[in-house]
């Protein structure tokens, strides 16, 4: 009964974290998406550079003060926040599909089926990430005779990161997916279903794939800040996303040089990052619990 109680506390503990996560995303993701109107209502412009105003510090102008190139570090926050955002999850969501598509057909298949995609899924975990990220970051689509790809725009390199991000991010959702499959494909709802004559398909989409959607979803929402992670890192290296398009990991970039002279320019970037990736891991931690709770 005293452990009971003592669980229940720990939940009720951990709600105001989810909300307090899922309320700072929410601005967060409200602040991005507002970026034009508030340039527009500024009138200033994130990427244009002015040496005359180089370092300035906070004001009524620039909220923010302005960088090394005379830009306006709010502005360029926002709109590096709306690439960030959507790179952590462009590259989560296209993870949870392939991971998804994977789980589903090794976990009902099985046999020969299974322990091939499983083996698949254990050779892509052992590769080392992020030297295998930073190589395929490098790597000029046009300069390999892909016709047709051009990797030098900036939305062409925001998909560029997602796909490649997502390439290797799939592992966990798969392993996660096929054990529920494992698990559901034996229930009397299935074998039911199958007894009535629907096929792999059918049951797989209105059948498995519904009740799998919990461990999915909380795998999804903590892979987002992971992604977030990644992009950052390389955009740090400079094999992300390039200028003048921002990002938080290359207006991190831009102010390595500067860290002593204006430390402001590392710490807003660096505490995006750490603030948004700890948001999505109490986000994701949340859910569990409560999906957790729903089924105890």
């Amino acid at each position: 009964m005293i452990a009971d109680v003592g669980v229940l506390g720990r939940r009720r503990r951990r709600e105001p974290s989810l909300l307090l996560a899922a309320l700072f995303l929410l601005l967060l993701l409200l602040a991005a998406l507002l970026a034009p109107w508030l340039q527009a209502r500024l009138g200033l412009d994130p990427n244009a550079v002015d040496l005359l105003a180089r370092l300035e510090p906070p004001s009524a102008v620039h909220l923010l003060g302005t960088d090394e190139l005379g830009r306006d570090v709010l502005l360029r926050l926002l709109h590096g926040g709306r690439v960030s955002l959507a790179v952590g999850l462009g590259g989560a969501l296209l993870a949870a599909v392939l991971g998804t598509i994977v789980g589903l057909v090794a976990g009902y298949a099985g046999g020969a089926v299974d322990a091939f995609l499983m083996r698949l899924t254990d050779a892509v975990i052992a590769l080392p990430l992020l030297p295998l990220l930073i190589v395929l970051a490098a790597v000029d689509p046009g300069k390999l005779g892909l016709a047709g790809i051009d990797g030098s725009g900036e939305l062409a390199g925001v998909l560029r990161i997602v796909v490649i991000v997502a390439l290797f991010g799939w592992t966990t959702t798969a392993r996660l997916v096929r054990a529920s499959v494992l698990t559901l494909r034996t229930r009397e709802f299935v074998l039911a279903a199958r007894a009535l004559g629907g096929g792999p398909r059918h049951i797989l989409r209105r059948h498995i794939l519904p009740n799998a959607a919990a461990p999915l979803l909380v795998a999804t929402t903590l892979s987002i800040g992971n992604v977030i992670l990644a992009e950052s890192v390389l955009s740090f290296l400079g094999l992300g996303i390039q200028p003048p398009l921002p990002s938080w990991g290359n207006m991190l970039t831009g102010a390595q040089a500067l860290v002593f002279e204006a430390p402001r320019l590392a710490l807003w970037p660096g505490l995006l990052i750490f603030t948004t990736v700890l948001a999505f891991n109490l986000l994701g931690d949340g859910l569990q619990t409560m999906l957790a709770r729903g089924r105890g």
